[in-house]
């Protein structure tokens, strides 16, 4: 097909960090609906708070660097790194301004009407004064460590994102300084919100955050010395580790070496209290190599992430989502044996709308049965005290072959996986970490078997993380399967992460970095010739992200062709839809609401076979060009025609929770007066046990999610 438009026009696409900072507006948005209760919105806006960290921490530090180096970004988009730290600089400064804006004049006011008080120090009465006095005395004072600056005593360095305070000063000391400045970095010891006893205060709910106890109390940390100022700050820094690992020999040791020095990297951002006199600002900003674009004043703490505690500890379940309890498929239960039922179906799972626990089921269950002879999994993300674990440890130590492909690099978790593998190995289990330079982000487990034909396989793929917090929050399927082609397929990616040889050709599974990328264009490409023949076309996928160049411009060829296609992106795309000749075709939409869209999902119409693949992959380039990744095909129609309705078609029509990509890079919310379609709440009155109550299980037959009516 011969398109006379020219692709590679930076204006038809978005740059990453940008399209990552709608993603946090549409983010700090939750916090600003008031159709969402009211705790949950202070939640929000503490995970934007959180977000816009990592956003620092990664995404700015690497664009910082690649400007004092002179390296260009090489994006499709065109930008510059000066211009693109010009841009999110613009962008960022006025979403932290309208995030505490909706902090103080929407959330607070709000709050203190339901009982819930985060006190200042202005307001507080003389019986709290006095217990937060006495608190600090005895509970804060003793691992505080102020130091007062003069040549013996220079600038501390302080911590990736603590809490600090710069204190000036009058007086002279008993070894007659009078420097005038100290610095006082808070321990990460501490808590960061307190709750005063009911006694002093009549409201329901009182808190007060340590930073108010410190700054009432900050006279007694400098006796005989006089305080005329003490003022919040805080230092974001460079963390994104790196290690060379074709010139190191144990990853693991180098990458414990490296675990320490992310909280002293290079310094991105100054947060500090909005009334800091000029000349101690200048000052952080001097001592840290930063100028006047790198400073972030605020009205208020300068962690909001901390304020996640407050909805921890208030018990006030009409301010909050309400629960419910995960359902299950028909005829599974927590006494199902599940390799019986795999002997003759697939069982597939919708987190968290379904439960998790089949699958640690499964796990614990291999891992007791004598009959199992070999386990291989995957770990990228597990959290602490994980069951997952605990079974893998139960089933090396009863002299099972466990084989685990530890991702070490997984980013923020690399001590907890390091611990993790080292766990692992005492108990017996074979651990390797990969392919040097490909991180290991598929998501399997498989398990050997003997039976009385021979060997069986049983296999589970995963969209998500074997991580049973996250499964709870996370919307994320799991296949169960004991297909021979695809626990065949699976055996050789493992073979491939503990091995060395050439790719053996796959049957059923698609695979980073070798075939999966290769696949999708053919795919796009297949419906695009299709369309050209004037044969139905259609693709409909969900995702994380779409950055990926190349897919991008097949994506733009196929609307070119005619082909309908629909995109379900939470988060960053670099696609722009909607522009005439070239991607009128091409609808993309983002769903935030209280679960966080993370399955990967993709379908293609294929002349009428409605392919659909479960996968771990994004389309982004680091996906299939840099990390072991799998795509795997839902071989039963039921399944797939479950998989179209819950997801594909249900997050389309999704009009309450979900946000239309315009062809500028801008996102405008789909709410409209008329009856609405949530997704999210149509999967939990469909699957769960919600609100505690009995509902019917799902079969395997797809829901029947109603359709909202179109006008005449």
């Amino acid at each position: 097909m011969n398109m006379p438009h020219d692709l590679s026009d930076p204006s038809l696409y978005t740059n990453r960090d940008l399209s990552l900072l709608e993603f946090n507006r549409r983010v700090l948005s939750m916090a600003q609906d008031t159709t969402v209760p009211l705790l949950e919105r202070l939640r929000f806006l503490s995970i934007l708070s959180s977000n816009l960290d990592e956003f620092f921490e990664v995404r700015v530090a690497g664009v910082q660097q690649r400007l004092r180096l002179d390296v260009p970004l090489n994006t499709p988009d065109g930008l510059t790194p000066r211009g693109l730290l010009r841009q999110i600089s613009e962008a960022t400064h006025a979403m932290i301004d309208e995030q505490y804006r909706t902090l103080n004049s929407a959330l607070l006011p709000a709050m203190a009407s339901q009982g819930i008080h985060l006190h200042r120090r202005s307001v507080w009465s003389s019986e709290q004064s006095a217990w937060i006095t006495r608190y600090f005395r005895e509970q804060t004072l003793p691992v505080l460590s102020p130091v007062g600056l003069d040549p013996a005593h220079p600038f501390p360095t302080v911590q990736n994102k603590s809490l600090n305070f710069i204190i000036a000063l009058e007086g002279v000391d008993a070894f007659g300084r009078e420097s005038g400045i100290a610095v006082l970095q808070v321990p990460r010891c501490l808590p960061r919100i307190l709750r005063l006893p009911g006694a002093i205060s009549p409201a329901p709910h009182p808190f007060v955050m340590i930073s108010s106890v410190i700054h009432a109390n900050v006279g007694l940390l400098f006796p005989g010395m006089n305080v005329t100022g003490c003022y919040q700050f805080r230092i974001t820094r460079n963390s994104d580790m790196w290690v060379d690992e074709e010139e190191i020999d144990d990853l693991l040791a180098a990458l414990k070496g490296e675990l320490h020095s992310r909280n002293f990297g290079r310094a991105v951002r100054l947060e500090v209290a909005e009334n800091c006199p000029r000349d101690l600002v200048g000052l952080l900003l001097e001592q840290h190599d930063l100028t006047a674009a790198h400073l972030y004043r605020v009205h208020g703490p300068v962690n909001l992430h901390r304020l996640s505690a407050v909805v921890d500890q208030v018990d006030e379940p009409e301010l909050k989502f309400q629960p419910f309890s995960p359902g299950l498929p028909e005829n599974i239960d927590n006494n199902t044996e599940l390799f019986k039922v795999l002997d003759t179906r697939d069982i597939l799972l919708h987190h968290p709308y379904q439960s998790f626990g089949p699958v640690v089921d499964l796990l614990r269950t291999a891992a007791d049965d004598p009959q199992v002879l070999a386990i291989k999994m995957t770990l990228y993300r597990v959290g602490s005290r994980s069951p997952i674990v605990e079974a893998l440890l139960d089933a090396a130590r009863a002299g099972k072959e466990v084989t685990v492909v530890v991702e070490l690099r997984a980013r923020f978790d690399e001590a907890a996986n390091i611990q993790l593998a080292t766990r692992l190995s005492e108990a017996g289990a074979n651990v390797v970490y990969g392919v040097v330079g490909y991180k290991c982000h598929a998501k399997m487990l498989l398990i050997v078997r003997r039976e009385s034909a021979g060997l069986r396989r049983y296999a589970h793929v995963g969209t998500g993380n074997y991580h049973t917090g996250n499964a709870r929050i996370y919307t994320d399927y799991s296949l169960l399967t004991a297909s021979v082609e695809i626990t065949s397929d699976i055996h050789e990616v493992f073979l491939q992460l503990t091995r060395m040889g050439q790719v053996i050709p796959l049957s059923q599974l698609f695979q980073s970095p070798f075939t999966l990328r290769q696949m999708l264009i053919k795919r796009i490409n297949a419906e695009a010739t299709e369309a050209t023949e004037g044969r139905p076309a259609r693709i409909t996928a969900k995702m994380n992200a779409i950055t990926e160049h190349d897919v991008i411009q097949a994506l733009y060829r196929a609307s070119q062709a005619g082909v309908q296609i629909d995109l379900i992106v939470r988060g960053v795309c670099c696609l722009r839809p909607g522009i005439p000749g070239i991607s009128e075709n091409i609808r993309v939409v983002s769903i935030v609401g209280r679960l966080l869209e993370h399955s990967r999902v993709y379908h293609f119409h294929a002349g009428g076979k409605d392919l659909i693949y479960l996968s771990s992959a994004d389309w982004m380039y680091r996906n299939l060009h840099r990390r072991v990744e799998i795509a795997c095909p839902i071989l039963d129609e039921e399944l797939r025609n479950r998989v179209f309705e819950e997801v594909l078609e249900s997050g389309r029509l999704d009009d309450t929770q979900s946000w239309a990509l315009q062809s500028d890079g801008s996102y405008l919310r789909r709410k409209t007066g008329e009856p609405t379609h949530s997704s999210q709440s149509i999967l939990i009155e469909a699957l769960t046990d919600h609100g505690h109550r009995s509902q019917p299980r799902m079969t395997g037959a797809p829901l029947r999610l109603p359709r909202k009516k179109r006008k005449k």
